[in-house]
């Protein structure tokens, strides 16, 4: 049986990497605006929390938030596709710093590709 994304980087892997994106996000011009002053770090830990228990780990985001609705919850946000644009590239940069294993990097980044798409709530 294959390993879990989760089992190969663990805990410490999706922390590292969470933490790399969200560094970039408050100054960013198109992302920094969507998150109330003070809720980088919850933020941080919710998507955290979603990557650990997608890719394998414990199920702590379903325990707390119930199913993810991800297109539900980020409706409130302008994610068009200069805002997708942008948050791929700050994950990119985030993955590149944070030094995975090329193949966990490479099905994050798709499943990234994929999801940010899907995220897409306006019209550019």
């Amino acid at each position: 049986m294959a390993q879990s994304l989760y089992e190969i980087v663990g805990e410490d892997g999706f922390e590292r990497l969470t933490q790399a994106f969200y560094a970039r996000v408050p100054e960013d011009e198109i992302l920094g605006p969507m998150y109330p002053p003070g809720q980088i770090e919850a933020a941080r830990v919710r998507l955290r929390d979603f990557l650990v228990g997608r890719f394998g780990g414990p199920q702590r985001y379903v325990q707390q938030r119930g199913h993810p609705r991800l297109r539900m919850r980020h409706m409130p946000f302008p994610v068009d596709v200069r805002a997708r644009d942008r948050w791929m590239e700050l994950m990119t940069e985030a993955l590149r710093d944070t030094g995975l294993p090329s193949d966990v990097s490479e099905v994050l980044l798709r499943y990234f590709g994929d999801t940010a798409t899907f995220m897409i709530n306006r019209a550019t």
